[in-house]
């Protein structure tokens, strides 16, 4: 493996681990951590599965094509509309999520230093600090990505080396199954990698075997991360204080001045806010790198400075003015934002192939193994899957 291959596999990973895993114990503590576990590990071969047929899809078409160009090669005008409709819907909402806790989170860290802004203030501030990598392009987000996820990786280990001692195995047998079905939305969106993969097909020049491995490698990590991080808060933190938590406008400080006020430690109270504060630039950055890309591929610009500055301003400030109007959208639009993910990122990747496949006879050499049987379960899966998270998410 090159360095390359590290730093893609470490894309993937910091564009999973972020706001969503802020957010899981909080969504999954009613459910409990062995519950959660399963569901987990479900949810994770669901989101791979349509991350690979989303590189599958990729390869029938030129470098630089998105989920725009592919879903309108494949599924005609409809599933284009879909795919702009969906992934708007998804990273606009991501990033919202991601602003509304990084303004949160650079609020508390002001104030700890008695500099009291706004949440207006701080979220501009958050955009205005990171935005600029973004515009920069994929190779910078990468550079600064392998700086940032080789912390967030040390801090996580160190995080959870110091909780262990006071992780409750009685806390951990808690949990009502009946409450897992209201968590789905939040595991869904915690794997939403894939927007990702696009980009990295450019980057990876089309190499197949090393973007399977990125692929694989790089979700994998975060399932592992997941599962420990669940342990560790549900086993600290009793499940009434996360529902508590989970409720409240400023979920992502009140989750660790929790740990803090519980503990009494200030080695892990330091430990909890640097990761936090990575969790949440590593997916920002993520995210803000695929939806650039995919507004200049959807909207057939060229790569000059003037229309590299068009589309930063459309990807950062629509999200922006959101967070600026309900600065307490957290954890509301990360549940929307499951929706969509599970719709763009599983069932028209399944759609997208199954039409590419067995409509249009494309005969490409890297194939998804698994042939209609999985594309059928695949799409059953998102159907379930969306038609839930409306009826408790919407109504």
């Amino acid at each position: 493996m090159n360095i390359k291959q590290f730093g893609g596999i470490l894309l993937i990973t910091g564009n999973a681990i972020g706001g969503g895993m802020l957010a899981l114990p909080l969504a999954t503590a009613q459910a409990g951590f062995l519950n959660s576990s399963l569901f987990l590990i479900a949810c994770w071969g669901i989101m791979l599965a349509g991350g690979l047929l989303i590189l599958e899809v990729n390869l029938w078409f030129p470098p630089n094509s998105h989920l725009i160009s592919m879903a309108r090669a494949t599924l005609g005008i409809p599933g284009e509309i879909i795919a702009w409709l969906c992934y708007l819907l998804l990273l606009y909402a991501l990033l919202a999520a991601y602003i509304a806790g990084g303004s949160d989170f650079l609020q508390g860290i002001l104030q700890k230093v008695n500099i009291h802004f706004s949440a207006l203030v701080t979220a501009i501030l958050f955009v205005v600090i990171l935005g600029p990598i973004v515009y920069k392009g994929m190779h910078s987000v990468d550079l600064m990505n392998r700086i940032f996820m080789g912390g967030k990786l040390l801090i996580f280990c160190l995080l959870i080396l110091f909780l262990f001692p006071f992780i409750s195995t009685k806390q951990l047998a808690q949990g009502d199954i009946h409450y897992l079905p209201n968590s789905l939305t939040i595991i869904i969106t915690s794997f939403g990698f894939a927007a990702i993969i696009p980009s990295l097909r450019s980057y990876f020049h089309s190499n197949v075997k090393q973007l399977r491995q990125v692929i694989i490698l790089g979700s994998l990590i975060p399932l592992i991360c997941y599962l420990f991080w669940n342990g560790a808060i549900m086993g600290v933190i009793p499940i009434n204080k996360l529902v508590t938590i989970a409720q409240s406008n400023q979920s992502t400080s009140h989750l660790t001045n929790t740990l803090s006020h519980l503990l009494n430690k200030n080695s892990i109270t330091l430990f909890a806010w640097i990761f936090t504060s990575i969790c949440l630039a590593t997916s920002f950055l993520g995210v803000g790198i695929s939806l650039s890309d995919f507004l200049l591929d959807g909207l057939a610009l060229k790569q000059t400075e003037k229309n590299k500055f068009i589309v930063y301003l459309l990807t950062f400030l629509p999200p922006l003015i959101l967070v600026l109007f309900y600065p307490a959208s957290f954890m509301l639009a990360l549940n929307y934002a499951g929706i969509w993910c599970a719709t763009l990122l599983a069932l028209l990747p399944a759609l997208m192939a199954w039409s590419g496949r067995y409509t249009q006879q494309i005969d490409a050499p890297y194939r998804v193994m698994g042939g209609k049987g999985l594309l059928s379960l695949l799409i059953l899966s998102s159907f379930i899957i969306i038609a839930h998270a409306i009826i408790v998410d919407v109504f």
